[in-house]
């Protein structure tokens, strides 16, 4: 196993099914009652014990069957980037299941069921704050921000999902969202639902 110890710094894209703006982003009920929704990372630079994962994405497919906060309720499946070895397979894997404690064990104690953990080939990008997202043929996503009436990119701060301290989330509407992963039950499409762009940073010394 991994050493405990980890280090990630990158940008996470969203998209879900909750109309804009997620309700849980701070904190309340989903839309429609249940939430479809990608959580996908990119990592600019890090590292789980002594491997290093820079460059590399993992992307969470999840269905969430009320609050976004409750225990243990998630259903997942986690994609880990194709161009991963084994050890950096293995250290994604182990960190975002929560077996190497620190901030990443906060969020996996969210989830129920991890159905699947598989290797896909990953597109995450963003561009003057637009995003778009492709895994193989599982996932994609385009999203683009809402700007004020001035031009600048409408932002969300302060919330419960941050994770790095004063860097604001990007509100974001994706123009398409699907998930195509009928062997997991998971398959759905959405257009002009909520999406989320963000910097993100976790850190754990064990």
């Amino acid at each position: 196993m991994p050493s405990a110890t980890y280090e990630l710094e990158g940008t996470l894209l969203e998209a879900c099914s909750c109309e804009v703006l997620c309700p849980c982003w701070i904190g309340e009920d989903p839309d429609h009652g249940t939430c479809e929704s990608v959580n996908a990372y990119h990592f600019d630079s890090g590292h789980i014990g002594g491997c290093d994962v820079g460059g590399l994405s993992a992307v969470a497919v999840n269905l969430i069957p009320g609050n976004v906060l409750r225990p243990a309720t998630w259903r997942q499946v986690l994609l880990i980037d194709d161009r991963a070895d084994d050890e950096q397979f293995t250290s994604i894997r182990d960190a975002f299941q929560g077996k190497l404690g620190g901030p990443l064990a906060d969020l996996a104690g969210l989830v129920q069921e991890w159905i699947a953990v598989e290797r896909a080939p990953m597109r995450h990008e963003t561009r003057e704050g637009e995003g778009e997202l492709e895994i193989g043929d599982l996932v994609s996503a385009r999203m683009r921000p809402y700007k004020s009436a001035t031009g600048a990119t409408t932002t969300l701060r302060d919330t419960v999902f941050s994770t790095v301290p004063g860097s604001p989330a990007y509100v974001a509407v994706a123009d398409h969202y699907e998930v195509d992963i009928p062997a997991h039950g998971m398959r759905w499409s959405f257009a002009g639902r909520n999406a989320i762009q963000s910097d993100w940073a976790l850190t754990h010394a064990a």
